[in-house]
């Protein structure tokens, strides 16, 4: 694994042309970050009038997906799914010899290994920003797949935010991304459940969120932490068993139903734990509920 940090900003030296297929919202400004460091960059886009702003900042709009892959030796493409990535460039495969595709369309890890047999030169990427802050240090994007094509096109891809490189299978970025956005939506709906709980006291949602966050960073040690039991495979109750986490759990689940919350969140967690320690995982670590995810409890 490689880690690149951001070189959005334009250094004066000539740059490789690109080629950016796609201009929803997040297609748009990738294109805009590769003007802004002096890309020469072509767009193509289904629907016509989207590359409007970014004609007038400079980028070439072609009325076809062949002129658009004619145009660069790097060729990014944002679409909608891996469908639309077939649909759009499939009848050209042909016309991918001697250029770099670099797909960071959401998919999976399986599409992502499919698309791959298409060229050699294929790298799969994940964006985990969005598209405001994409050409800034803020956002982060993971790559996997051909080692000597993103080698190549390194310095330029780095003008989006900061990169990682995965490796070999162009299926592991894709994987990485949905397990993040996993990280994410657990966090989020947690946070979406508390605010629903305390708002049925009067809490504000903002008086919440200050201790939400002062606890997130007190949770991101326990990641941190239990990481490492599990890359060990031994779970050691260091701050506290299973069994007394269930305890709490089942507090969380009375009071939400007491308050008229909806319950299923806390009562899939709960019912997780259960799981835990019915396999035997009583007396260990939180980190031991890696066995149910894994389907061994």
């Amino acid at each position: 694994m490689t880690n690149t940090p951001n070189t959005a900003a334009h250094t004066g030296s000539v740059q490789e042309p690109v080629t950016v297929i796609g201009l929803g919202l997040m297609g748009r400004a990738l294109a805009a970050a590769f003007l802004a460091a002096g890309h020469p960059t072509t767009v193509w886009n289904r629907t016509p009038g989207k590359a409007d702003d970014l004609v007038a900042r400079g980028a070439v709009s072609v009325p076809s997906v062949a002129d658009a892959l004619a145009a660069s030796p790097l060729v990014v493409v944002c679409l909608s799914d891996s469908a639309a990535v077939r649909d759009t460039l499939g009848p050209y495969r042909d016309r991918l010899a001697g250029r770099t595709l670099v797909n960071l369309t959401s998919g999976t890890s399986e599409e992502a290994r499919d698309l791959s047999a298409w060229t050699a030169a294929y790298v799969d990427g994940a964006i985990m920003a969005i598209p405001e802050v994409i050409g800034t240090p803020e956002a982060f994007l993971l790559f996997s797949g051909a080692p000597e094509s993103f080698e190549k096109h390194r310095e330029s891809l780095g003008r989006l935010g900061s990169t990682t490189f995965f490796g070999t299978d162009p299926g592991l970025a894709a994987l990485y991304d949905v397990a993040l956005l996993g990280v994410m939506w657990g966090t989020l709906n947690s946070f979406l459940h508390g605010a629903a709980l305390l708002g049925a006291a009067k809490v504000d949602a903002t008086a919440f969120a200050s201790f939400a966050n002062q606890w997130l960073a007190s949770v991101s040690g326990f990641v941190s932490a239990y990481a490492e039991q599990i890359d060990r495979g031994t779970y050691t109750a260091e701050d506290a068993t299973v069994e007394t986490h269930l305890a709490t759990m089942k507090h969380l689940v009375r009071e939400s139903a007491a308050a008229g919350v909806d319950t299923d969140w806390p009562a899939r967690v709960q019912a997780l734990t259960e799981r835990a320690i019915a396999a035997g995982h009583a007396g260990t670590s939180y980190a031991s509920l890696i066995e149910v995810f894994r389907g061994r409890a």
